[in-house]
């Protein structure tokens, strides 16, 4: 299992009337989250996409458990639970500064070859880096 976790501070913009964190953004921190631990692995979307290799997003799901406010300072903690093959899923748990569990979910993305437009498998020298943790 590999777990990474990264901090973001909620802007302004990101809230609504209420002051709340608007809903959609969520999504965003998951990315911000998935970005990081790929970044601590060693690799990147972007050495990936100049492979030859896109990951688009198949599935997400969301839990909102406690609102995040601006400025609050939020840590998000990304895992994966299972070495990728076709597809990689990451889980997600959010916390605010008090350190209260804010919102969970997961995204599962395919590794597509850009050229054939189809599926494949993760490339193996992202296995490679990611195979020591499991």
């Amino acid at each position: 299992m590999y777990i990474s976790e990264t901090s973001l501070r909620v802007r302004y913009a990101e809230t609504d009337r209420m002051g709340y964190v608007y809903y959609g953004n969520y999504a965003q921190y998951f990315e911000v989250g998935r970005v990081e631990a790929l970044r601590q692995l060693g690799t990147s979307y972007k050495e990936m996409e100049d492979n030859g290799i896109m990951l688009p997003v198949y599935t997400c799901t969301l839990n909102y458990l406690k609102p995040a406010f601006y400025d609050d300072l939020l840590v998000i903690k990304t895992v994966i639970k299972d070495l990728p093959t076709a597809k990689i899923t990451f889980d997600y748990e959010i916390y605010n500064q008090k350190g209260e569990l804010i919102t969970t979910g997961s995204t599962s993305l395919v590794f597509i070859k850009m050229a054939a437009n189809k599926p494949c498998a993760a490339p193996e020298s992202f296995i490679k880096k990611i195979k020591v943790y499991f």
